[in-house]
């Protein structure tokens, strides 16, 4: 019998039954080991090898956004959904060659530590918080927004109590393992995330004889050539450059990935976490484009529309068509075990700047003991989660993928021109990294307050003042002379001369801790 999306799906809610308890086992079973430090709650002490770490990765990267909504988009606009699988793909090398081995080296809980090494602790920790947290809670909605609309499918139960569900599980991940149970979770739900995406995809190819261009062709056939040209999504050329500097820069400034490289052991992890996690997401955004185009022939437009106008439903409705009931189920329960891994590692990374960052550093000088620590990352964290689930209930009308893009958007604008520079920028100043954040992070939000996305799309106006969908082509270089106007008025020669010094420990990691306490 064909399941009715929005009516309750027994296989679908029993799978989800089954992977909350198993991660929940598993949270408990590796949680009891560790001790009880803020060390331990931030980054599992730095004792994940970089395998662990690459598919950790890997699991953070492949978020509800890559799989619902590049499905989604793709099925619906065609070509220039792959822009989203491509552009979030091509940062990966950047971040190897970059920012892996200085993070790793230089920093403890969160990127704001590799900002602030060699200058003003207060000012640069208050700015990077604001740049993190803006853009935690762009890619936090997009998460939620998934995660709910998928229950409230699934489970047939109100958008609201959905919303409330997975907001209750996460934080139970969060608060009770840390970094190291949810490094774990990351693992498992990645390994699920292929396994399940090989299949579906295996199943579209069976339809076309194992050969893509006959799938090319039927989308061709159904809808024209202009489903495989650009155009569909993304509006000109300055338009297409905005999105692309976002979604290849926005990575090296994502502040939950940046804080992966802290839980392994030395660099050279670091790098192999790289390596791996490369492996896996390249390997996912090579095959998401073909279930993208398989549901658009097979399931259709006008039948995905109807369940959403976003197109986030198009993988899972793809699943029941060729697998029938219990493989949706299956399907299901991945995408939520997705939601919660991805959301869980977001409030780790937002309690880095809530907890750390801003209440011991800035607030309390550090000037605090180890257990006050691990209480204020533990009430960041619920305050954190409250937030999410809010936010989540207020933006349920809008593509997760799109709000990820937006997130980069953030990210490449507030994050990276400051993390960048004051690696490789001797005359950097605090002055100057301040005014980085807040010119590339401010501009960034309101120009996507300004934009048609909001100011049209949610807002109800007839015309945007801005006219691109993404900031990044004027953000990014804002926060680029923020920096330089900045470090030439109020120039920082302590920083000046301690830069040799960073150097020797950003290249060779002189003087690093050890794993247990880095």
């Amino acid at each position: 019998m064909e399941y009715k999306f929005g009516e309750p799906n027994l296989v679908a809610i029993g799978c989800f039954v089954a992977v909350v308890i198993l991660t929940l086992i598993i949270t408990f079973l590796v949680a009891r080991k560790q001790k009880q430090s803020a060390s331990n709650y931030y980054t599992a002490g730095g004792g994940i090898t970089g395998f662990q770490n690459g598919l950790a990765l890997a699991g953070d990267y492949m978020s509800a956004a890559s799989f619902l909504g590049i499905s989604g988009l793709v099925a619906l606009k065609g070509y220039d959904g792959m822009i989203y699988a491509v552009g979030w793909l091509v940062g990966w090398p950047a971040l190897m060659f970059l920012i892996a081995e200085p993070l790793r080296n230089l920093g403890k809980y969160s990127f704001a530590d590799v900002v602030a090494y060699r200058l003003n602790q207060g000012p640069i920790r208050t700015a990077s918080a604001i740049g993190g947290l803006l853009v935690l809670l762009c890619y936090t909605i997009a998460q939620m927004v998934g995660s709910g609309k998928l229950i409230e499918l699934m489970f047939g139960i109100p958008y609201i109590w959905a919303e409330i569900i997975v907001g209750a599980v996460m934080l139970l991940y969060v608060l009770y393992g840390g970094m190291l149970a949810t490094t774990w979770v990351q693992i498992i739900k990645a390994c699920l995330l292929l396994f399940g995406v090989t299949i579906l995809t295996l199943l579209v190819l069976a339809k076309f004889n194992f050969n893509p261009g006959n799938l090319y062709g039927a989308v061709q056939e159904t809808y024209g050539v202009e489903m495989l040209n650009p155009g569909g999504l993304v509006k000109g050329p300055v338009e297409a450059l905005s999105l692309g500097l976002a979604l290849m820069l926005g990575l090296l400034g994502l502040p939950h990935i940046l804080m992966r490289f802290f839980t392994v052991p030395n660099a050279k992890e670091a790098r192999k976490s790289v390596v791996y996690a490369t492996t896996f997401i390249g390997y996912f955004y090579l095959i998401i484009p073909i279930v993208g185009f398989g549901a658009a022939v097979l399931v259709g437009k006008s039948a995905i529309m109807k369940i959403g106008s976003g197109g986030n439903m198009a993988a899972p409705m793809l699943s029941q068509l060729l697998g029938g009931t219990p493989f949706l189920g299956f399907i299901a329960a991945v995408a939520f075990a997705t939601i919660l891994a991805v959301v869980a590692g977001l409030t780790l990374a937002a309690s880095a700047a809530l907890g750390n960052d801003l209440y011991v550093s800035t607030f309390k000088k550090g000037n605090v003991t180890e257990s006050e620590k691990l209480k204020a990352a533990r009430m960041s964290t619920v305050i954190y989660g409250v937030a999410a689930v809010a936010l989540g209930i207020a933006f349920q009308k809008q593509n997760v993928a799109f709000l990820v893009a937006l997130a980069f958007s953030i990210a490449a604008s507030a994050n990276f021109p400051s993390l960048f520079l004051s690696i490789v920028w001797k005359k950097l100043s605090t002055t100057g990294v301040v005014m980085s954040i807040l010119f590339g992070g401010l501009s960034a939000a309101i120009l996507i307050v300004l934009s048609p996305t909001v100011w049209v799309t949610i807002l109800g106006n007839s015309a945007a003042i801005f006219p691109y969908k993404f900031p990044t082509i004027i953000s990014l270089p804002l926060a680029f002379i923020g920096a330089w106007i900045g470090s030439v008025l109020v120039p920082d020669k302590a920083a000046q001369e301690k830069y040799e010094q960073v150097k020797i420990r950003t290249y060779l990691g002189v003087g690093i801790s050890d794993a247990s306490d880095h």
